[in-house]
């Protein structure tokens, strides 16, 4: 067993009530469509709209009394942020989010109303990440990776314990992979509760970060384009605990281009009438491009958000 998985079972009943235990709801429709038993996990329907409620309650609560006075601070396009506002407001840890000027302000809005205050950089989000944390060391506050830190992943694992319970006969989990939170921790509780399952990768093309980082076997500089998956932008940084974690848990690797992912989004409004965002559609992608593989199978595919904005989600699907 992987040691780490302690972790993971142990948040897996400390996040709650905080965080749903979401759908794993089968679809007919797409089954048919695609010939294999498609189930999808519905974690866009987390009060937050996405799957980083998950690891930001669970780094939250394991704070100490100290911690939790000063505060907390991150970084974040929107998804964690919104995660990290509701999880300190229901703490009563107060938050500070730093965001990039490029930040879509429906996010921005998300995290506001949630409670945190925002502070915007001159610059790209990679600039505001390291804006928060200087002021973190600056001003003795914790600073929550959004990735790259055991209880935040650990967190996000908690989907893969759901998964494993809900369906004992999955065969394969499709999964969208930025800098690898949710798939390490997913991966290995996957793996550890039901040996044999295979664990799919999914990456938008535009930004491969971990898959270089995978082929070259170690972190690697990838440049990156702008992509519907803004929820999988982001380079990995070093030492980042996620890539060793997906070394273990990725036992297949799909590339998805930005047409794939659209097309995978229109095709969950059609059938399931869910609006997606484009990391959601990214995971959905790769089943769809290799659904001749899994004829017969019983795949998920984890629906990991639903924070688009409406007027990009209709240019996309139209």
């Amino acid at each position: 067993m992987d040691p780490f998985f302690e972790q993971i079972r142990e948040a897996h009943t400390a996040i709650r009530p905080q965080v749903a235990v979401t759908p794993l709801e089968p679809s007919p429709v797409l089954s048919k469509l695609l010939g294999c038993d498609v189930s999808l996990k519905l974690d866009f329907q987390q009060p937050t709209g996405s799957f980083k409620i998950r690891g930001a309650t669970n780094k939250v609560r394991t704070l100490d009394d100290e911690a939790r006075r000063r505060g907390v601070l991150t970084a974040s396009t929107g998804n964690h942020g919104m995660a990290v506002a509701r999880a300190g407001a229901l703490a009563g840890v107060p938050v500070t989010v730093y965001v990039g000027n490029d930040a879509l302000k429906m996010k921005v809005d998300g995290i506001k109303a949630r409670g945190a205050e925002i502070v915007v950089i001159d610059g790209p989000a990679g600039d505001a990440e390291l804006a928060a944390r200087r002021a973190g060391e600056e001003q003795g506050r914790t600073y929550i990776s959004p990735y790259n830190d055991p209880a935040v992943m650990a967190g996000q694992g908690t989907i893969g314990i759901e998964l494993a319970e809900q369906d004992p006969d999955l065969d394969a989990v499709f999964i969208a992979v930025g800098a690898g939170g949710l798939m390490g921790g997913a991966g290995i509780a996957l793996h550890t509760l039901r040996p044999g399952i295979e664990v799919v990768g999914v990456w938008p093309e535009a930004s491969p970060c971990m898959l270089r980082a995978l082929e070259a076997g170690e972190i690697v500089p990838t440049q990156e384009f702008p992509t519907l998956s803004d929820g999988t932008l982001g380079a990995i940084e070093p030492g980042s605990i996620t890539f060793p974690a997906c070394q273990k848990a990725i036992d297949t690797r799909i590339v998805v281009d930005e047409a794939e992912i659209a097309a995978a989004m229109k095709r969950i409004a059609e059938t399931e009438r869910w609006m997606i965002e484009g990391a959601a559609g990214v995971a959905f992608a790769g089943l769809i491009q290799q659904a001749q593989k899994y004829r017969g199978r019983k795949v998920a595919v984890v629906l990991c958000g639903r924070n688009i904005a409406l007027d990009l989600f209709l240019r996309t699907i139209g």
